[in-house]
This record gives structure tokens, C-alpha cells and sequence, in this order.
């Protein structure tokens, strides 16, 4: 699978940056490359490009603004040096967001996050996608190694994972004991499909295993309450409002 993609910044050496960065990774095209939101509102009037990484603080048009214009808007990586924005940018349904400065590691995070949601995209409109032959397998397991053994892990079953470390505890379902392996969080992070969302720096949650959120805790069953980190609950309370229901 190859995203086509445009950059979009108002500051030279940020938009060389982004440029360089999608050159570095394989699955990514650069189609353009685009000094204001204007330019690039011209650009996609006569061309399609599955993805935009765009600023948001621009001079006549701002990135966010931008995006609410488009009819049919690609799917967008918002980056920007103004984390204020990050709940505004889930609103309009934002793959990721960057927060500047960022390095290859994060930019890579929210490329896989693209093409995660491309190929989600190209099942729904392709139900027969879905049902894979018997030859293929879907890419839902990982590999931990704990003591001297090599486990295979289903990621739906998932709870949450903890940091303890250098190593990591991996809660599953149906299991009393974690699964202990040499691992960072970060290498887990990106590993992780999009319905895992790190909430504290030694916690990150399978969203679909929650059964409750309190005042400053996620509660995950009876006997396990979550915290969650300053740092995290922006982002966490802005995936809350995509799925809210009510005043």
C-alpha cells in the first residue's frame, strides 16, 4: 500500500523536515509539498492524495480551518507546536497529532497510524476484503519473549499493559498473571493498533476493555483503577468526546 501524501507548513525548515521524514518511510508518497493552507486548497482542487500532515498556527488560513473547508477530506495529521489544539483536532477526526518538535520515532508512529486507517477504510468499502482466504492471516498477534520462552499474544485480548522498568507487564484477558517481557513503552506504543491509547507513562489501555471512567481514573474491572497522567488526559478526554452521548 503506497499514501499519497502533502506537507503543509508556513516555516521552511519545519516543512523540510516533514518532507524528509516521509521520504524515510517506505509506505509514503510525496505528492506536494505546500507553504500555506491556500496553496494547498489549490493544489487539491485539481489532484487526490489520501493523507495531509499540516500545520495549524498559518498565516490568511489556519491548518484547522482548513481542514473544515475541505468536502472530502483526506486523512490528516495535524502538526503544530500548540498542544491547546489537540482536542480540536480529534473533533474533525484527526489520525494523529504531532506536537513540535517531534522526531522520526513519533512521525513513524503516526505514519503506521495512516496506514492503519487505510486499511481499515479499504475493508468498509470492501466488505468482501474482510473475510481473508485461508492463506492469509490478519495481522492481530505479536510475539513476547518472557524467561526462556517465545509466547504468542492475541492483541484483542489485551487489557492493558504496564510499565515496570525496563520491563513491561501485559494483562490479558481471562489471565490472573501479566506475562513479563524486556520491552519499552515506546516500542509497545508503536506497535499497538489505534484502539490502544497510552493515558499515564506507565500505563497504556485497550480502549475496548473499559468499563468506566472516574473523575482521574480509568477503571478496567472490580479490582483495577488506572490513572491517568496530566500529561495524557488532553488527548484521552478528546477521544471521550468522539464517543460521548449526551449533554
Amino acid at each position: 500500500m503506497t499514501i499519497r501524501c502533502i506537507a503543509i507548513d508556513d516555516e521552511p525548515l519545519a516543512l523540510q523536515q516533514i518532507v524528509a521524514y516521509i521520504n524515510k518511510v517506505p509506505f509514503l508518497e510525496l505528492a506536494a509539498q505546500c507553504q500555506s493552507a491556500l496553496e494547498a486548497r489549490k493544489y487539491l482542487s485539481d489532484n487526490v492524495v489520501d493523507a495531509i500532515f499540516c500545520d495549524i498556527n498559518m498565516p490568511d488560513l489556519n491548518g484547522m480551518d482548513f481542514v473544515k473547508t475541505l468536502t472530502a477530506p483526506p486523512l490528516i495529521v495535524f502538526t503544530t507546536a500548540y498542544s491547546e489544539y489537540a482536542v480540536e483536532g480529534f473533533k474533525v477526526n484527526a489520525v494523529d497529532y504531532l506536537l513540535k518538535p517531534f522526531g522520526l520515532q513519533d512521525f513513524q508512529r503516526a505514519a503506521n497510524r495512516l496506514k492503519e486507517r487505510m486499511e481499515h477504510n479499504s475493508l468498509a468499502d470492501n466488505p468482501l476484503a474482510s473475510s481473508p482466504s485461508p492463506l492469509t492471516t490478519q495481522d492481530d498477534t505479536l510475539f513476547l519473549k518472557t524467561d526462556y520462552r517465545i509466547l504468542k499474544v492475541n492483541i484483542p485480548d489485551i487489557r492493558y499493559v504496564e510499565a515496570m522498568s525496563e520491563y513491561l507487564k501485559v494483562w490479558l484477558e481471562g489471565e490472573a498473571k501479566p506475562i513479563i517481557t524486556l520491552l519499552s513503552m515506546k516500542k509497545m506504543e508503536e506497535r499497538l493498533p489505534a484502539n490502544f491509547m497510552r493515558i499515564h507513562r506507565s500505563y497504556i489501555i485497550n480502549l475496548d476493555k473499559i468499563q468506566e471512567v472516574n473523575k482521574n481514573r480509568v477503571i478496567m474491572d472490580a479490582e483495577t483503577y488506572l490513572p491517568i497522567g496530566d500529561l495524557y488526559k488532553e488527548a484521552f478526554q478528546a477521544y471521550l468526546d468522539t464517543k460521548f452521548l449526551g449533554k
